[in-house]
């Protein structure tokens, strides 16, 4: 295993971008971009059925009118999801595809959206049950050897997936839902596991959408108050705090959230204080 390539204090999540009327306009996203770029981040977390594509498009518009740009930038995508908008069988039914043919074209769609001629990451969106391993790796392969990939990821993955997948390629990551309301991860081992195997957690949801429990949003503001913070940054701080240091995806692109969570990325809890509002979201002590 390699280690990841970026080392900053989170990555901005693209998936919401449509909702954002202030970015439609390329040359308003491309401001966003270069702000985001002065503050020291640069990894941008894309997916093709994110917006059916458009989110690709709309960041590729914007990175147009500065080409150099993208030399200082971390594009990832992923992709093995297919909508039910998208599904062209009689069925209509939302899937999973990761057939060497479906990954290439994938890859060679999200490039052109992009108007790349690179992704620095690919990653497999979620767990396809009928996934061949021969041909997913072999088709992985290729994008890396042929320059149109540099480095590769999975996305929801579960222990036998990434270690069966790691014995023939290069992981360096796992994107996970991993927040105070989503512990799942935290309790049962993979953590720990994700850690052993070198490979980097990406936390995507990591405030939860903003919907945490009344209860629990009551102790994040109590805390917050101790320590002269806000409440997203004690809950930026709690992921934080777990092995591996998981990576958060932001998923709010408004500016003033974004400083919010790099003015608290020094942030640390203790241990009592983790526990603590571990048991205030799962509603539970520990075991």
């Amino acid at each position: 295993m390699t280690s990841f390539p970026l080392r900053q204090p989170l990555l901005l999540g693209m998936m919401r971008l449509l909702d954002y009327p202030e970015l439609a306009a390329p040359q308003a996203l491309l401001g966003f971009v270069e702000r985001c770029v002065e503050r020291g981040l640069n990894g941008f977390d894309h997916a093709d059925i994110y917006g059916l594509g458009e989110c690709e498009a709309r960041f590729g518009a914007a990175l147009r009118l500065r080409p150099a740009l993208r030399q200082r930038l971390q594009l990832i995508s992923k992709a093995d999801i297919v909508p039910a908008a998208q599904d062209v069988s009689r069925w209509r039914v939302k899937h999973y595809d990761s057939s060497a043919r479906y990954l290439t074209r994938a890859v060679e769609a999200s490039l052109q959206r992009l108007g790349v001629e690179r992704l620095d990451g690919f990653l497999l969106h979620r767990p396809d049950p009928l996934l061949q391993l021969d041909e997913v790796t072999r088709a992985l392969q290729a994008l890396v050897a042929a320059g149109k990939v540099g480095w590769l990821g999975l996305s929801n993955a579960e222990p036998l997936h990434w270690q069966v997948l790691g014995r023939e390629l290069p992981l360096r990551c796992n994107q996970i839902e991993l927040s105070l309301a989503a512990q799942q991860a935290v309790w049962d081992g993979r953590l720990q596991a994700l850690q052993a195997d070198g490979l980097q957690v990406l936390a995507w949801s990591p405030l939860a959408g903003g919907r945490f429990a009344p209860a629990l949003q009551q102790e994040l503001e109590e805390v917050a108050a101790a320590l002269q913070a806000t409440p997203m940054q004690v809950a930026l701080a709690w992921l934080r705090r777990l092995p591996g240091q998981p990576l958060p995806i932001l998923g709010s692109l408004r500016e003033t959230r974004i400083d919010e969570a790099l003015a608290g990325a020094e942030l640390q809890l203790d241990a009592p204080t983790w526990f603590h509002l571990s048991e205030a979201a799962r509603g539970m002590r520990a075991p």
